[in-house]
């Protein structure tokens, strides 16, 4: 098992990996309502069955180099995490998410967090090209994309419903030359 520190105030990324149902669990129930403007998880994270279930197929993604799921854990307790929705190793595509439950609002910890991934994805495991698809109405998210360095390619106009409604979908995205680029800061001269 590894952590990766997120910084100077304790906050790591660890893999969430099926043995810590229970605390996905508490987590979503203290976040559920917040978590859930936006993203499906809370709905299917509703017992600890669910819980088990939804990180076995996360397990098992991994195991076929198909996505990743990381939490993050601030003040010793699973505050949100960050994940490969999907990844696509041959062709270089890797789809990467978030969530956050309201006391972990504000810090940082998604953009720090994503930041890890996209390194690992970008430089370890051939990764080109990032995206980042959030609802049109989901100002947290966007802003991390903003922060990542993303490029707002477009709107997917009501296509993703959820609790009812159709939801208009911004996708973002960031391909490997331009995540090294801006990580490497501008260039001299």
């Amino acid at each position: 098992m590894f952590e990766v520190s997120l910084g100077d105030d304790g906050a790591v990324l660890r893999p969430l990996e099926p043995w810590r149902a229970e605390e996905l669990l508490a987590h979503m129930d203290r976040g559920r309502e917040f978590i859930g403007r936006y993203i499906a998880l809370p709905d299917s994270v509703t017992d600890l069955e669910s819980s088990r279930s939804f990180l076995r197929a996360y397990a098992e993604k991994a195991a076929a180099d198909t996505g990743r799921i990381f939490g993050i854990w601030a003040d010793g307790k699973l505050v949100g995490g960050v994940l490969f929705r999907t990844m696509d190793v041959p062709r270089g595509l890797a789809e990467a998410g978030c969530w956050l439950e309201p006391s972990a609002v504000g810090r940082g910890l998604v953009t720090r967090a994503a930041r890890v991934i996209i390194d690992w994805a970008v430089e370890e495991r051939g990764i080109h090209r990032v995206e980042w698809l959030a609802a049109a109405r989901n100002e947290g998210s966007i802003a991390v994309a903003r922060r990542l360095g993303m490029t707002r390619e477009g709107v997917l106009r009501e296509s993703y419903p959820h609790r009812g409604e159709r939801h208009d979908v911004e996708v973002w995205a960031v391909l490997a030359p331009e995540w090294r680029a801006a990580r490497r800061g501008p260039a001299a001269g």
